[in-house]
């Protein structure tokens, strides 16, 4: 096939703050799965990932362990490409933002927009979040709180220089408002807009004298550059941009970026800084940035704080990589955040892999070797069933090809294993095994056999974009190879008188939950035993599982109602479509709550707990007959479900099935 022309696609570089967790490693199976799919397609795929080694954060963990900051990211960033590694992950090139190339660069790149008159120096005073390594004014707090990450700010007063957002903050909201594929999905580019954009850009601070971990700003040494102008310039650094106008031909080739996927919890950084360093500089602005959601472990966004982190290297140890490719791949939503829990990838594993999948090419090559010594051949001899079976396969191609276009690589999966759901139901509908009793019907069994062979090599070539390795197993006991695109809406091309193997491999034998969760247990106890050694060696208590189990609350009865006085409420599962803050509140979130044919405006004081972002997709409990009420100035239609513990803390009461909105609650 030739070349559609080059895709460059980065992902964003992984914080060397510590091991990545699934959520984090999410994002490079994503991209791995849209660069090989690419590849099939016929485009020059350049992929680019990495590590963001600098900052504060960096820094006082280095402290923290007795060792320097570089060490302490080289054995981070180790850890990183030793994940990605396996979970075999095809990209190009491994960036690492301490290396001496990207360090010179970006020095380049400060003093270019310092000459230029972008970057000045003042000096700063107000609320610094080390971990977002941000800087927040009081009235941009949420609770007195980072509005990022909802944690601790401190007072911070140091010389610094800034850059001139607003000099071009006019031009980024018309490339925005004419380029509509420029961020994706929507909602992002809502956010965007009507939380940063729209209201203001501040000047931004892009250096830092409090610490030293850093790349110095050249000349003025005691500043070291803001760790976001060092990190995002990495997707121009490290294909050979030269701020002093030699750039490569590896740069030339393949700038503007195609494709920067990245966690929705850095789109600012991404839409608004990003592409203003640019313009500055006078480079073309990528032509998408894609923020995906979150993965969270059974509702909650993993940390080792809470004890329900899920690493990748564990998951490959119990299930494989190529289920742990699956499952995070195939449970992602295009917008929402997915779910994950250990019993939710058994189940996954065993209903579509062990079962869907792995069934159906043992039981066909199987019954090959039964029925015909392995040897598979085109009898000519059809029936009318046949031509649903190939109408699915042959058709295949061009559906996925159009989810993977819009980037809903989970749909793209789904029509994958449609596939092989045909499979099975043709072979329910032709029933080899009464074939194969009747000697008369010998042409038409090989005929249904190859037929099913055929559909298997289209469905594992189809696959190899997200189950790499399933797909040349898959091939290898067919005997055959894996096909190129052009050939993946063509049925027939499947060798007469080929031999499958003689003996299938089991690509995923099925599990049993009794013995997969005491090894979770296991994972979880030695997570908790380092945790807390971890603590103990920094001086910090650590709240033991006794402790928070011990925890009760009491609260004061109120008046008893009647049975009536309870009938008078009308409780429903509503689903929340949209949500934005509530301007004149620190506290108020405001959900538009569809609830069967209706949608209501719901007002809630959850902005603490919840981020708008987060609400969207959510199924909610709703009190629905309440009698409307303006909650700082805006008008609450409702009330949405919530406990709260002894520390004020809240969490939305969900249905624990998955329920239509409108369903009553009784």
């Amino acid at each position: 096939m030739s070349s559609k022309g080059k895709f460059y696609m980065t992902t964003a570089i992984a914080y060397t703050s510590g091991k990545p967790h699934i959520g984090n490693t999410y994002e490079i199976v994503l991209a791995d799965a849209i660069a090989r799919y690419k590849r099939l397609e016929g485009y020059d795929v350049y992929f680019q990932t990495g590590t963001d080694e600098h900052g504060q954060k960096i820094e006082l963990k280095a402290e923290e362990k007795g060792i320097t900051p570089k060490q302490f990211v080289d054995e981070v960033a180790g850890e990183v490409k030793r994940i990605w590694d396996l979970m075999n992950t095809s990209y190009d090139n491994f960036v690492r933002t301490t290396d001496e190339d990207h360090e010179t660069q970006v020095k380049k790149i400060f003093k270019k927009l310092y000459d230029k008159g972008d970057i000045y120096k003042g000096s700063y005073e107000g609320l610094y979040c080390t971990p977002c390594e941000s800087f927040w004014t009081e009235s941009q707090l949420v609770d007195g709180k980072c509005p990022d990450c909802g944690r601790e700010v401190q007072p911070a007063k140091e010389e610094a220089y800034f850059f001139k957002m607003s000099k071009y903050a006019d031009r980024l909201i018309e490339h925005i408002n004419t380029h509509p594929e420029f961020i994706q999905p929507v909602s992002r580019k809502n956010e965007m807009m009507n939380n940063f954009l729209l209201p203001g850009l501040q000047d931004l601070c892009v250096s830092r004298t409090s610490f030293s971990w850093g790349i110095p700003v050249d000349f003025d040494p005691k500043h070291v550059v803001y760790v976001w102008l060092d990190a995002l310039t990495n997707y121009i650094t490290k294909i050979g941009y030269d701020a002093d106008g030699n750039s490569s031909d590896l740069f030339k080739k393949n700038w503007p970026a195609d494709l920067h996927l990245i966690g929705k919890d850095i789109i600012r950084f991404h839409t608004i800084y990003w592409p203003i360093f640019l313009m500055a500089l006078d480079l073309p602005l990528p032509k998408q940035v894609f923020g995906h959601p979150w993965l969270l472990q059974g509702g909650e966004k993993m940390s080792k704080s809470k004890g329900n982190v899920i690493y990748a290297d564990d998951m490959v140890d119990l299930f494989g990589v190529d289920a742990t490719r699956y499952f995070v791949l195939h449970e992602m939503p295009f917008e929402n955040d997915g779910i994950i829990t250990w019993e939710l990838v058994v189940e996954r594993f065993n209903s579509d892999l062990a079962n869907i999948l792995g069934n159906l090419v043992s039981r066909t090559i199987s019954m090959s070797n039964k029925y015909f010594d392995g040897v598979v051949k085109s009898t000519g001899v059809t029936e009318e069933v046949d031509d649903d079976l190939k109408a699915v396969v042959t058709g295949a191609r061009d559906k996925i090809a159009d989810k993977m276009s819009g980037l809903r690589v989970a749909d793209a999966i789904t029509e994958v294993f449609n596939v092989f759901r045909r499979c099975n139901k043709y072979i329910d509908e032709t029933a080899p095994w009464v074939l194969a009793k009747d000697e008369a019907k010998k042409d038409r069994l090989s005929e249904v056999l190859y037929n099913l062979t055929e559909s298997i090599a289209i469905g594992a070539s189809l696959l190899a974009s997200f189950l790499p390795e399933t797909a040349e197993k898959i091939a290898a006991q067919l005997n055959t190879g894996l096909r190129g695109f052009d050939e993946l809406n063509q049925f027939g091309l499947y060798p007469n008188d080929n031999k499958v193997t003689e003996k299938p491999e089991i690509l995923f034998a099925r599990l049993d939950p009794k013995e997969v969760m005491p090894k979770v247990e296991a994972i979880r106890a030695a997570q908790k035993a380092e945790f807390e050694a971890e603590q103990k060696a920094l001086g910090k208590e650590v709240e033991t599982e006794a402790k928070a189990d011990a925890a009760v609350i009491d609260i004061e009865p109120k008046e008893e109602i009647t049975y009536d006085d309870f009938m008078k409420m009308q409780f429903q599962v509503g689903e929340i479509i949209e949500c934005k803050a509530v301007e004149k509140s620190k506290k108020l979130l405001c959900s538009q709550v569809r609830i069967g044919s209706q949608v209501k405006q719901i007002v809630s004081g959850i902005r603490k707990q919840y981020t708008p972002e987060e609400m969207v997709g959510k199924k909610v409990m709703v009190l629905v007959n309440l009698k409307p009420a303006k909650l700082a100035g805006v008008l609450s239609e409702g009330m949405l479900l919530c406990a709260e513990d002894e520390n004020g803390e809240l969490a939305l009461l969900t249905p624990e099935k998955d329920m239509p909105a409108g369903a009553e609650i009784c």
